[in-house]
């Protein structure tokens, strides 16, 4: 897919920009000689509580394919008082894939290349938004470097988001998700790449351990949301809260969700959890590509997804996912005031309506 001239200039633009301030740390950290300890960002909030994060603070990354479920998980995972993910950085992606660039540059030591791109990440990760005692970070494509992310926070987590490669191709050509080297115009070139690019992410999972990664299902996640989020907070440990079930209640909120209409998920992630984009994709794939799945997307079968059925059998959704799903049919759920000018301007939504 071609690149427009202003889309080409932007991104040369932001990688040469982020380039630059890896370096400007670089510099500064060296200028000081050795290191003298872990970087510290304090945040001081409303009611005086000063949180202090350094490269040791427990850290979630939540990660995955795009179009496999990573917005719904943090939102759900925002709704937690204890954590606090907010929207994509979309910076952090960039500054990692340039960490293999800063260390081929002649004369540039790791330890200090390390520290700086920690600095760096870990100013971003907590200025985002409102401090917590576990923050959190979704930007998809993060957990390409969840090996590298492991040892610049040895305290870090990860969540790699797993769904149907066939749900996720449809909904990106559907909706028109730009994603860099993705062909929009073909499901063959699609899901190849997502093959490609979920086979490299659970390879880094497996490298980094089960201790440290773990991987949730979409499908599981939308069907039977109280038990995946158990699991999910079980693992982060952290205490279970009703809240993570009712996200939607939760977006605007002081210390809630907060949502960007620059994502192409948030006019889903407004719903309570429903089974509309489920099973979606069943019927648009060509039949061609159908018939050479075992091929073209070898990982659908290592993750246990049967090419050949369609549609699918995912399991049995929860009686409360099943109320929510007859809900959102009905437009029988709330829009936030931030978002509902938005909202009326959106062809998916404002034909559903919504509760004012």
């Amino acid at each position: 897919m071609r690149l427009s001239i202003k889309r080409t200039l932007f991104l040369l633009f932001t990688l040469f920009g982020g380039y630059t301030l890896i370096r400007t740390l670089y510099r500064v950290i060296a200028c000081h000689g050795k290191l003298t300890g872990a970087h510290v960002v304090s945040v001081l909030v409303q009611n005086r509580t000063r949180y202090r994060y350094d490269r040791n603070t427990p850290i979630v990354f939540v990660g995955g394919v795009p179009r496999s479920g990573t917005t719904l998980m943090r939102a759900m995972l925002d709704a937690h008082p204890l954590i606090r993910c907010g929207a994509e950085t979309r910076v952090i992606p960039r500054v990692l894939s340039l960490r293999q660039a800063g260390t081929e540059q002649p004369g540039v030591d790791q330890e200090i290349l390390d520290a700086a791109t920690t600095a760096f990440l870990l100013e971003v990760i907590a200025r985002h938004g409102e401090p917590a005692p576990m923050l959190c970070n979704k930007d998809p494509f993060t957990l390409k470097s969840a090996v590298y992310l492991s040892h610049l926070f040895p305290n870090s987590k990860f969540v790699l988001m797993l769904r149907d490669g066939r749900a996720s191709v449809h909904s990106m050509i559907s909706r028109r998700v730009t994603i860099a080297g993705f062909d929009l115009s073909s499901y063959r070139d699609c899901l190849t790449k997502w093959s490609s690019a979920i086979q490299a992410m659970l390879s880094q999972c497996m490298a980094v351990g089960s201790r440290r990664c773990l991987t949730v299902r979409y499908e599981d996640l939308v069907l039977r949301p109280r038990t995946s989020m158990q699991r999910v907070l079980l693992f982060l440990q952290s205490p279970w809260h009703e809240g993570v079930l009712h996200h939607e209640e939760a977006i605007g909120q002081p210390g809630g969700v907060s949502l960007s209409r620059t994502e192409r998920s948030t006019d889903q992630v407004i719903k309570p959890v429903n089974l509309e984009a489920l099973t979606r994709w069943v019927g648009h794939i060509p039949a061609d590509v159908q018939d050479d799945l075992e091929n073209i997307a070898p990982m659908l079968r290592r993750l246990g997804y049967n090419p050949n059925a369609n549609p699918p059998d995912y399991g049995q959704p929860d009686p409360e996912v099943i109320n929510n799903t007859q809900r959102v049919l009905k437009g029988d759920f709330k829009i936030p005031r931030s978002l509902k000018k938005w909202a009326q301007e959106s062809p998916i939504i404002g034909s559903k309506g919504g509760r004012k």
